[in-house]
């Protein structure tokens, strides 16, 4: 196994946790759960968005949903976010697009999570590089992330962004 920042942070607070290295093509959620026979409720996407007031954070959630990016800004605090563009996101974070973790980075942004993690006894999450998840109890996640919870996913069911 590849360890990652991620994985090595996970590992010093001695979070329990499974590494899952597959062959990547796609880089989308679908391909993650389809390859690792997890539903896709499980597997959560890190989205980079920048609010006027906070400038850059993440956003946690399903792989099936939406961000509603009116929700994420109420929450963190802004008037308005708005998703980073691509190129962007290495830039910020030091993660490709398709493999950016919650944890890891080379900055500490501040993390918000959907609050259907903690439905669940584990959810995937990229560990860094594309191919490789990790998947963790959501409570150690929310946790290490110091993620502020709230519902953040459109109501409409769908696999955008």
């Amino acid at each position: 196994m590849r360890k990652t920042n991620a994985y090595r942070v996970l590992e010093k607070e001695r979070v329990p946790f499974e590494c899952h290295e597959f062959a990547a093509t796609a880089f989308t959620c679908e391909e993650v759960a389809e390859k690792l026979s997890l539903p896709l409720t499980q597997v959560f996407k890190t989205l980079v968005a920048r609010g006027d007031r906070t400038g850059p954070l993440l956003a946690l959630l399903p792989g099936d949903r939406e961000l509603d990016l009116k929700k994420l800004a109420a929450i963190s605090g802004n008037k308005s976010c708005k998703l980073v563009k691509k190129a962007e996101v290495e830039q910020l974070t030091g993660y490709l697009p398709g493999g950016c973790s919650p944890r890891g980075q080379k900055r500490g942004y501040p993390v918000c999570a959907d609050d259907s993690a903690s439905g669940h006894s584990v959810v995937s999450i990229s560990a860094g590089l594309r191919g490789v998840q990790l998947f963790v109890p959501p409570n150690e996640l929310l946790r290490l992330t110091k993620a502020t919870v709230a519902r953040l996913v459109s109501e409409r069911a769908g696999a955008g962004v």
